[in-house]
């Protein structure tokens, strides 16, 4: 350690000619750290960078996908700047007087250090895990949506974010450590330094300039346009205008007079964008199109038995993989030949839309056949137990994860159940989420083989049920041959400006879940069962590949994100695409021979979130193709023409779509809940008895 390291961390003064760069840094930390030169330094670094980020990331200035336009005009920028600088001047001012009484016994140097760290440091420290956390999920992400990624369990939803939140927990204890090594530092270095001249600003004054954010944050969101949109990707802005949405929820509905979106009747909890709009008393609870008129949503089959000749049924799920899988090719080689062998022989649908974007939803609803899946609701699993199949469930998942076995019957029913958690030693990755356990397709067949390798076993209707999880995030892991990635990304390596890498990484995982597949077709064609059996396959959604900014899935509508594919060994007769997961019910039914009548179903219906609170709504719209809007903020996307608007800035054909998609939300929404009043007066009833 040199003499100089030595004399600053021990504190000791010279009594001769100091060193040169000693005197030097002593000079630059008293000149910099004088508070009229300090705390505008600071503050201005802080904006400049949440300036760079909010474009670079979010296209606040730019424009992009995602964003309905952009802060480009004279008028836009002059507002967004107005609320852009008041709310860093209101927390900066508190920062202020926060480290000028940290350090009311050190000095006015010291109060700025101390600013520079509570002001400057947590800012940029929130900023850069902020843009950490969007670079996998995208500002779309909320603690209630890794929530539903985690099943419903919120210890598995921070399980399923641990790697970010552990870089959090480090980048917190590093900037702390940082924080106090620069406090001694300066104590020991520069020595007794002047008091604060004055206790400037004065309360009065930051009182003041918090009235003046106040007011913008109520009165810029009411002038509409784009600059309010640039302010909801700013930090300092949208936490503080949640705080005084917060504070002025006067009726408890979750909406105040703040934040993203306004409470239209701030004194009745009965209209704010979530509430259940009462269709034909001449009001419009929710907001969005008016008064609810009830249109036609589809009605969960009852449970239907499989009379006559019973052909088996194998239902294959490939995690996370995209509709564009059918026919997809990478270096002139088919990514899913044994899936386009399945197809060529049957048939094959695409897009096939997940209602959720995630998985537990989805698997409820594809054996379920219905948007909401109470538990003991009619399934696949319920009706061919009782129709005398043997049922097996193979599964490189958890089946219990987020309700889904009980939803369906799986394991009230299951003659044969092995999945994720009996195999948990043989996990591909020691992570512990029970969301994020994979067990590899081979293993599974493995386990499958043991159970129902001999053909005698197939003299009994069989209906098999097998999950392969490899092409699910992060799409790799060391039994996946490398087929068209060499090598494969890691985890660490997934990031957007690595995406051609990325999208070989997923699909080379893809080819392997399809690989299995080919596994168990020539498994069945040995043991001579496959003339017999009708086979199911199909993804539980889609994936994005930072398209458009995005990776995963469940975060925001549009086709890559919920659409997948439905493949069959036999024709699949009226149905076509668009379809939904709900929809497979009906047509696998049909498949075994089961008298279900081929009425056309109503367009897919997606959303993010409960069915009753969800934060954005879709339909694939016949001429439109996806369209989603989200209930916070208004915002109105047409995926297919890759254009954005304010709902209320709609008209024509346009409006008229958005109109029905609110519509059908609430006609859902109605419908589910004389379900649940039907299913728990029948409870009742049978209680009584």
């Amino acid at each position: 350690m040199s003499r100089f390291v030595q004399a600053v961390w021990s504190g000791r003064r010279r009594t001769g000619v100091r060193d040169a760069g000693e005197t030097m840094l002593a000079r630059i930390l008293g000149t910099a750290l004088k508070p009229a030169l300090g705390v505008p330094l600071v503050a201005a670094i802080v904006a400049a960078a949440e300036l760079i980020v909010a474009d670079r990331k979010y296209g606040v200035f730019t424009g992009g996908f995602g964003q309905s336009s952009a802060v480009d005009t004279g008028g836009e920028l002059a507002l967004f700047l107005i609320g852009f600088t008041l709310a860093h001047t209101a927390v900066a001012l508190l920062a202020w007087k926060l480290a000028a009484r940290l350090a009311r016994s050190s000095g006015a140097q010291s109060a700025v250090l101390h600013f520079a760290f509570l002001y400057g440091g947590t800012s940029l420290l929130v900023l850069s895990l902020r843009y950490q956390l969007h670079s996998y999920f995208s500002d779309a992400v909320s603690f209630a949506l890794l929530k539903q990624l985690g099943g419903g369990s919120a210890a598995d939803a921070l399980l399923f974010a641990k790697n970010e939140i552990m870089l959090g927990v480090g980048a917190l204890l590093l900037f702390l450590a940082a924080w106090w090594l620069a406090a001694h530092l300066l104590r020991k270095w520069l020595g007794r330094q002047p008091a604060l001249a004055s206790p400037w600003p004065r309360w009065k004054t930051v009182a003041l300039v918090w009235l003046a954010f106040a007011g913008a944050v109520i009165v810029l969101p009411r002038l509409g346009g784009d600059a309010p949109r640039g302010l909801e990707r700013i930090v300092a802005w949208q936490g503080l205008a949640d705080g005084m949405a917060l504070a002025s929820d006067f009726d408890g509905d979750g909406y105040g007079l703040a934040g993203r979106t306004i409470d239209p009747a701030p004194f009745d909890a009965g209209r704010h964008p979530l509430a259940l709009d009462i269709p034909g008393n001449g009001i419009d609870e929710d907001g969005y199109g008016g008064d609810l008129a009830l249109v036609p949503v589809a009605e969960p089959l009852p449970a239907t038995p499989i009379g006559g000749a019973k052909p088996h049924l194998v239902i294959v799920v490939f995690e996370s993989t995209r509709a564009d899988v059918l026919g997809k090719r990478i270096d002139g080689k088919p990514v899913a030949p044994n899936l386009a062998r399945v197809a060529a022989q049957g048939g094959a649908l695409a897009p096939a839309y997940s209602h959720v974007g995630f998985t537990t939803a989805s698997l409820k609803s594809l054996f379920a056949g219905s948007l909401v899946v109470p538990p003991g609701s009619p399934s696949l699993f319920r009706e061919l137990d009782a129709s005398g199949y043997e049922i097996g469930v193979f599964s490189g998942q958890p089946e219990d994860f987020g309700g889904i076995s009980a939803a369906v019957g799986m394991r009230e029913v299951a003659d044969r159940f092995v999945d994720a958690e009996v195999l948990k030693d043989q996990r591909a990755f020691s992570f512990a989420a029970q969301g994020s356990l994979l067990v590899d397709e081979n293993i599974v067949l493995d386990r499958f083989d043991a159970a129902l390798g001999d053909a005698a076993a197939w003299e009994t209707p069989q209906f098999v049920y097998l999950n392969f999880q490899t092409p699910h995030f992060p799409y790799h892991h060391d039994a996946v041959p490398h087929r068209f990635a060499n090598p494969p990304l890691e985890r660490g390596q997934i990031a957007e400006d690595n995406r051609e890498a990325l999208e070989r990484t997923y699909w080379n995982a893809v080819a392997h879940t399809d690989a299995a597949l080919g596994r168990l077709i020539a498994k069945l064609e040995t043991m001579g069962v496959w003339q017999d059996t009708v086979l199911i396959v199909t993804g539980d959604h889609g994936e994005a590949l930072f398209e458009d900014g995005f990776l995963g899935h469940g975060h925001v509508i549009n086709d890559r994100q919920n659409a997948t594919f439905l493949a069959s060994n036999r024709p699949l007769g009226a149905a076509s695409a668009p379809l939904a997961l709900s929809d497979y019910r009906a047509i696998i039914l049909r498949l075994l021979g089961a008298d279900v009548p081929a009425a056309a179903p109503p367009a897919p219906f997606l959303h993010i979130g409960p069915l009753d609170e969800p934060t954005a709504i879709g339909l694939a719209h016949e001429e439109l193709g996806v369209i989603s809007l989200r209930l916070d903020s208004g915002e109105a996307c047409v995926t297919r023409a890759r254009q954005c608007a304010d709902y209320a800035s709609l008209a024509g054909a346009e409006r008229a779509a958005f109109d029905a998609l609110v519509a059908r939300w609430g006609s859902e929404r109605w419908a589910a809940r004389l379900r649940e009043e039907l299913g728990s007066a029948a409870a009742s009833s049978q209680r009584l008895r």
